[in-house]
């Protein structure tokens, strides 16, 4: 399909976009106009592809994305740096929820449910549809929860998810409902963090290179309870609660608690929000008040109840300091119907920020003029 993105008029404290689709019978439109962006704002689409995930950029400036639903890998291009993509090429089809990616020393690295892929020197082969090497293969192979988010750390070690198996539950396998990393020499998964629902987004402090994650919070405890989470693991072996606790006080009415001390979590966010990618804003193109401070993708409620009004499909800033949060850009739910779900975010080197909308089919760039 042939598509074409027509120009963007950008409004303060708002931004337009049109979205043709040139062989389509009539022409289709992502309502862009309902955002509501802070003054000097703009968002514009970057891409298009299908059921974008986490996000990942290589020295060269390629951008690379996962899918889940979709299970595409995906190399997007900006040739001419106009900030609007030029090529989006398929580099792997038909894997299972290849939702994480990440890239180190020149390889791109996939997380599919119970295998991570390593894509050889990505930016010479992604045009050429790469065959990758299947780098470990022996993770749980549960589907629920099951899709991954990659990451480098500090440590240079490769640090990825491995969810719960269900809504709430306690597993023989200490490997479900935890962060876990492995060496890339010896291959061998450890535990970094555990009771940990799912994760599906997480970061490292840029002074102190502390773990930072996102937690969903279980479901059927109502529409208000129980809190989604933001924490905080200096050290490997810190328990964050599940499935006994939940937030910093919510007791669990099947499992109670047990015989462990739990860690609490740095911040709640509200229930059913969903909040995946997170990262510290480094930049310096966004005002003086953003830096340092951390920009969550909530990516919304599934099962909260209509009456009760579904909640996140947002952007939040959140102070690490004082706890305190506040709405960065909203609008991706209208009466109550989604048109688009933040998942994933990437700050890019001009200081700007590259966001994944899966449910949208999307990734757009946020950037700001004074």
């Amino acid at each position: 399909m042939n598509r074409m993105i027509s120009p963007i008029l950008n409004f303060p404290g708002c931004a337009w976009l049109i979205l043709m689709w040139a062989s389509a019978a009539s022409a289709q439109a992502l309502p862009m106009h309902h955002l509501n962006v802070p003054q000097g704002f703009s968002v514009r689409v970057f891409a298009e592809l299908t059921n974008p995930r986490q996000l990942a950029r290589s020295d060269a400036g390629t951008i690379y994305a996962g899918s889940r639903r979709a299970g595409n890998v995906y190399a997007v291009i900006d040739k001419n740096q106009d900030h609007v993509a030029d090529e989006v090429i398929e580099i792997d089809t038909g894997l299972s929820l290849p939702s994480g990616i990440a890239i180190s020393k020149g390889d791109l690295y996939v997380g599919a449910v119970e295998t991570i892929y390593r894509y050889a020197d990505i930016e010479a082969t992604f045009r050429n549809t790469p065959e990758p090497e299947v780098f470990y293969n022996e993770l749980p192979d549960k589907r629920h929860h099951g899709w991954k988010y990659l990451g480098f750390g500090p440590d240079d070690r490769l640090y990825f998810n491995v969810g719960a198996p269900c809504n709430i539950c306690l597993e023989e396998n200490p490997w479900f409902a935890t962060i876990m990393r492995m060496d890339l020499k010896d291959k061998q998964p450890e535990v970094y963090a555990s009771g940990v629902r799912n994760s599906v987004g997480f970061t490292w402090h840029p002074e102190t290179n502390e773990l930072w994650f996102t937690d969903n919070g279980r479901d059927l405890m109502g529409d208000d309870l129980p809190p989604c989470e933001i924490n905080r693991a200096p050290e490997a072996g810190m328990h964050f609660g599940y499935p006994h606790i939940h937030g910093s006080d919510v007791i669990d009415p099947e499992f109670g608690l047990a015989n462990a001390s739990f860690e609490p979590p740095v911040m709640e966010l509200g229930a059913h929000t969903a909040p995946l990618g997170l990262v510290f804003y480094e930049g310096t193109m966004f005002p003086e008040k953003y830096r340092g401070k951390i920009l969550v993708a909530e990516h919304g409620s599934w099962n909260r109840s209509p009456e009760a009004g579904h909640v996140g499909y947002r952007l939040t800033l959140v102070d690490p300091e004082s706890g305190t949060t506040e709405t960065f850009i909203d609008g991706w739910l209208q009466n109550n119907v989604a048109w688009g779900r933040p998942v994933d975010l990437l700050p890019l080197p001009d200081g700007s920020l590259l966001v994944s909308d899966d449910h949208g089919g999307v990734i757009y760039r946020i950037s700001y003029e004074r």
